[in-house]
């Protein structure tokens, strides 16, 4: 069995990231295109506006259903020692669900399975699944960024290590 976990950072939003800016929808509008024939079943996001925002355009260009998944949504996946000030700006809610919400996307998404899926959600669990994949130190999250709208892709297959197909590729975005 062979999965291809496409994951996907949301579109550019407004700086309260209560929605996209009008570039994050363009943005999102030339993925959509660009992921028009891969065959998804369904488009899996987090509950945050500007990963619902860009899961429901991608939907509606694809004509398939939208799933709010809280493994998806935007968290720190694993605190690193000596890195305090970085830390200290996120709330204790999010210190304690954070590596919960991570074994749970690890869980849920990254392993074979039937089919290629799709997963709209942030930068921090996006450098998660990279770095698991490639089996790196957990700390090394924090030295990977993903770009608004940018796809990275891993392949899972039985029996097989991680293979990561794609990081970080905003082609589709050149003609924007």
């Amino acid at each position: 069995m062979t999965r291809d976990l496409h994951l996907v950072r949301h579109g550019e939003a407004t700086n309260d990231g209560s929605r996209l800016t009008a570039h994050g929808r363009r943005q999102t509008e030339a993925l959509a295109e660009r992921l028009r024939d891969t065959g998804f079943a369904a488009v899996h996001h987090g509950p945050l506006p500007r990963a619902t925002e860009t899961a429901s355009i991608i939907a509606d260009v694809l004509e398939v259903p939208c799933r709010v998944e809280a493994a998806a949504d935007d968290f720190v996946p694993h605190f690193v020692p000596d890195h305090d000030e970085f830390f200290d700006r996120f709330p204790e809610s999010e210190r304690t669900r954070g590596p919960a919400l991570a074994h749970e996307a690890e869980t849920r998404f990254a392993r074979p399975g039937d089919g290629p899926v799709l997963v709209v959600t942030h930068a921090f669990l996006i450098s998660w699944l990279v770095r698991d994949a490639l089996d790196a130190p957990p700390e090394s999250w924090l030295t990977l960024n993903h770009d608004n709208a940018a796809l990275t892709v891993i392949r899972y297959t039985t029996g097989q290590s991680p293979r990561l197909v794609r990081f970080n590729d905003s082609g589709h975005l050149t003609r924007l």
